[in-house]
């Protein structure tokens, strides 16, 4: 006789096998990435350092840009997709802190969702991230070009981003009429312009004066964004007010959430702190927005 606690244990198994098939890997490129110019050494996870949080998995030597595909049950899926850049100070990707956790949290509300792995750390040089927002712009068109397989609107197709991700997010939706890199096929004939963007606490927006880089100046043709942060974060907080201001300027839609504590890097994790309700607002954002419609 087959113990019930046996079979609920297969019935698991088969269940994340199941979800685990749902997940796919695209390459972001056909071959080698544009710009490399030396080896880095093998994809790693790097360990835990003195006062960094111990239950993120931290990825590093990334050279191959992949995107990781979620896709919510075939009933749920509206349409929407969505392109996940995790933070790191172009250095490390928090992996699933700010990728795999949101994928899954994108999934709930009937979201595609896909995890970028950009191109990490920084090469020697390019001091503009300039390789990180080549993959975010070849993925946002690869995406695109693959709206119908994937069951996407493909006017309904964002970013989100984290810190440093936040910043590669709000590049590509500055940036988008500035492809990085020349045509390599038809899949760059395919905008790269995001539909919306998602920052979350993100980094390096702003000048030592609070001003918005000028680098980083909207246009009325940039996407609506979604902003939130924690007043307490000594990383995001002017470059995303100042940006906010920029994009009521010049009459592109802004929505802006300052919760009073939480520092920086947290992700979507519950805390003490009310800063993790941020994904209802964004949801809400999305929904106010016929974002979500099916």
């Amino acid at each position: 006789m087959v113990r019930p606690s046996l079979i609920s244990g297969f019935a698991i198994l088969l269940c994340c096998i199941a979800r685990a098939a749902d997940r796919p890997v695209i390459n972001v490129w056909p071959g080698k990435a544009p710009g490399e110019t030396k080896e880095i050494g093998p994809e790693e996870l790097r360990p835990p350092q003195a006062k960094q949080r111990p239950d993120v998995q931290r990825l590093t030597n990334v050279s191959k840009p992949t995107l990781k595909l979620y896709q919510p049950a075939q009933d749920k899926r509206n349409g929407v997709g969505v392109i996940i850049c995790p933070g790191g100070g172009y250095s490390i990707l928090a992996w699933d802190l700010e990728g795999t956790e949101i994928a899954e949290w994108l999934n709930s509300i009937g979201v595609t969702a896909g995890v970028l792995k950009y191109r990490v750390p920084r090469r020697e040089g390019d001091t503009a991230n300039k390789l990180p927002l080549m993959d975010a712009q070849r993925a946002m068109s690869l995406v695109r070009s693959k709206a119908s397989e994937l069951g996407l609107d493909p006017r309904r197709i964002g970013m989100l981003g984290f810190s440093a991700g936040g910043n590669l997010a709000a590049a590509a939706c500055l940036k988008y009429g500035e492809r990085q890199y020349d045509k390599l096929d038809s899949v760059d004939d395919v905008s790269s312009r995001p539909d919306f963007g998602v920052l979350i606490y993100p980094a390096y927006l702003a000048d030592m004066s609070g001003n918005v880089r000028p680098e980083y100046q909207p246009t009325k043709e940039t996407p609506p964004m979604f902003f939130a942060l924690a007043l307490d974060d000594r990383v995001a907080v002017d470059g995303s007010i100042a940006m906010t201001k920029a994009l009521k300027g010049v009459g592109v839609p802004a929505e802006l959430h300052i919760y009073d504590s939480g520092g920086h890097g947290f992700g979507m994790r519950k805390s003490e702190f009310p800063c993790h309700s941020w994904p209802a607002r964004c949801a809400e954002w999305l929904e106010h927005r016929g974002l979500l419609k099916k």
